[in-house]
């Protein structure tokens, strides 16, 4: 009977352990950062979407720029600051760091404004400045409040705004 009752026990403890764990929203941005950092296919058809619609760059020049998005994504590191939770919606806030890409893109134009004579067509301008961006080994430090709703099926992450986008590429002033 004592051996029954111990395998009654263990049984439910490895079935309890073997439950999964709450969906917080920490859990979900988590989630969020692991498909950039791991090159999610959903996270490269938007990248893809977005580099192709731009009609300033050459074919290779798009390839570059990829190539760029991806090291970025790739080296992103970023940490988990607070969550705070309030009914059925959330903050979460996350500290990234990524690739100082503006600081180059910034300096790119800068020369481009006092040296224009040597850009004498803008495919040369776009192909210097994605040389200097390529160059970029600073990193720089951003911060990123995610905001969540619980809806029947767990928590759900909202759309991030453009800047918040920026900051991800390391293309953010702010």
């Amino acid at each position: 009977m004592k051996k029954f009752i111990l395998c009654i026990l263990v049984l439910l403890f490895l079935l309890s352990g073997c439950t999964t764990t709450e969906y917080t929203p920490t859990k979900k941005v988590e989630e969020f950062m692991a498909k950039y950092q791991n090159l999610d296919s959903e996270v490269l058809s938007q990248l893809d979407k977005i580099v192709a619609s731009d009609k300033s760059l050459t074919d290779n020049q798009k390839k570059d720029y990829m190539a760029l998005m991806k090291r970025q994504y790739q080296n992103l590191s970023y940490k988990i600051t607070d969550e705070k939770i309030e009914d059925d919606s959330a903050n979460v806030i996350v500290e990234i760091e990524v690739y100082d890409y503006i600081s180059s893109v910034n300096k790119s134009e800068d020369y481009y404004n006092n040296h224009k004579e040597e850009f004498e067509e803008k495919e040369k301008y776009m192909d210097y400045k994605i040389t200097e961006m390529q160059k970029v080994s600073d990193r720089k430090q951003y911060e990123i409040v995610f905001t969540l709703r619980k809806e029947d099926d767990g928590w759900v992450m909202d759309n991030i705004s453009d800047t918040d986008r920026e900051k991800l590429h390391g293309l953010s002033n702010k």
